[in-house]
């Protein structure tokens, strides 16, 4: 009998859901060995998934995908199992006064089956990362990567059923259509990875079923460089920000705002720091390739739709590119109808917008949708703190770029366009947990004076408990 796609899928969730109801509150043992699983998996095939990133993207520099990848993986489980049996613990909560003496405390139960949709730029980190945290929560997983990186893609479903059960985790591979219909699964949490234009379609998918759902989302993230700042450390710091995995990074500077007088030398600090980072391009093993012939197309059509409209483009590098690599460029003298400063870039291509005060700098951001990083460079305490309260974004990272994504002792993830809900830590923990609340209600309780029949007592109890609640 054949099976059509959503029956197949169906059949694998109910396969975990069933599962999930014969064990529904793992114990702290079970969840650790899980946790400890997903590590010696990540260790075991480490290599291959080196091989197997840079074989989907043409090349993608080997030390680029061991510490964005991997030692992500390994070093977010790692946490969770320090920290797993804190988390895992049932709190007693404060209780009013005019309950007592009742109590009240909070347990933190698995949801049941966790869905994962993950995107191809980390095709590895952005799947587990979030998989690790529905694990140690006691959950069950499914887990959809992208179509765009199949080798890899094809290789952790492989080292998914060597270390996990199919009622653990499970790796389902496929094209959009296959994704399309996960979505559609009536999981008990929906965690997605991708761009805000899919995320809408992915946030209606899971409203049909009334999925909760967690978006990390990206959008146009800003860095604000103020008149305080080291020029030279900025440069720096902005050139290895922006030019990590070639600029495919959801949470990499999209574009600088920067004082005008400002603009040129700042410019020429950041194309000599990019040469000193890459002295060379086509044949260095450092720059990593754009993921996808249709997504360097989408870049060369950005730079080409930014030169017609005035923009000046500095290349960094005076070489001709074979393959899917991409000189990085800075653009100079944009405007807001250039497609570079209305899409997310996702690429080696950096505008610089030129302001004169502090203020307009703020008002050009509020004015656009949230991003999901927002990055501050700068010496004057009064100036940060006025642009971190005036502003909104998923994270923010003061003087550097990128490194606040890597804190599992904080939330990471998105606000408005740029997404909603957080993982990483406990926040992932949380997550994929249902916090119950649960009232004890002691055997002589003086809730019972407000039973009915109604009169002056419940009026008078009522009144009272207005003055001291």
């Amino acid at each position: 009998m054949n099976q059509t796609l959503q029956e197949r899928l169906h059949l694998t969730l109910e396969l975990q859901r069933s599962a999930f109801r014969a064990e529904m509150s793992p114990s702290l043992a079970v969840r650790l060995d899980r946790l400890q699983r997903l590590r010696a998996m990540t260790a075991k095939f480490s290599e291959a998934l080196v091989a197997a990133i840079s074989s989907d993207f043409g090349h993608r520099a080997p030390q680029e995908t061991m510490l964005a990848d991997i030692f992500t993986v390994e070093s977010g489980a790692k946490h969770a199992q320090k920290h797993l049996k804190a988390w895992m613990r049932t709190r007693r909560m404060p209780t009013a006064l005019h309950y007592l003496p009742a109590s009240n405390r909070l347990m933190r139960q698995p949801l049941g089956v966790v869905g994962v949709v993950s995107p191809w730029n980390y095709p590895y980190y952005l799947a587990m990362a979030p998989a690790l945290a529905a694990l140690a929560a006691g959950n069950r997983v499914m887990i959809k990567p992208s179509e765009l990186t199949p080798a890899t893609s094809n290789l952790m479903a492989k080292m998914v059923s060597e270390f996990f059960a199919p009622e653990e985790m499970q790796v389902i591979t496929g094209d959009a259509d296959v994704g399309r219909a996960f979505t559609q699964l009536p999981f008990d949490h929906l965690f997605f990875t991708g761009s805000t234009a899919v995320g809408r379609h992915v946030a209606q998918a899971a409203a049909q079923n009334l999925t909760p759902v967690t978006l990390e989302l990206g959008g146009k993230s800003p860095a604000l460089i103020d008149r305080s700042c080291n020029l030279k450390l900025t440069a720096e710091r902005l050139a290895y920000g922006k030019l990590l995995n070639a600029g495919q990074t959801c949470v990499a500077p999209d574009y600088l705002l920067v004082p005008k007088e400002m603009v040129e030398p700042l410019a020429e600090a950041i194309v000599q720091a990019m040469q000193r980072l890459y002295p060379k391009l086509e044949s260095n093993p450092d720059y990593s390739s754009i993921a996808a012939e249709r997504h360097l197309t989408r870049l060369q059509g950005l730079l080409s739709d930014a030169r017609s409209r005035g923009a000046r483009l500095l290349p960094t590098h005076q070489e001709t590119m074979t393959g899917r690599k991409l000189v990085p460029h800075l653009l100079l003298n944009v405007t807001d109808e250039m497609a570079v400063m209305r899409e997310e870039i996702f690429g080696p291509l950096l505008p610089i917008v030129g302001y004169d005060s502090v203020d307009e700098a703020l008002d050009y951001i509020s004015q656009r949708e949230r991003p999901l990083a927002l990055y501050w460079f700068g010496q004057d305490a009064l100036t940060q703190q006025r642009v971190l309260e005036q502003t909104h974004a998923g994270g923010v990272t003061i003087n550097d770029c990128i490194w606040h994504l890597g804190q599992e002792d904080q939330p990471f993830g998105g606000v408005g366009a740029s997404g909603m809900g957080s993982y990483h830590g406990e926040w992932g923990f949380r997550t994929f947990s249902k916090e119950k609340p649960v009232f004890s209600q002691a055997r002589f309780a003086g809730t019972k004076l407000f039973y009915p029949p109604y009169g002056k007592t419940f009026t008078a109890l009522l009144n009272l408990m207005k003055k001291i609640a």
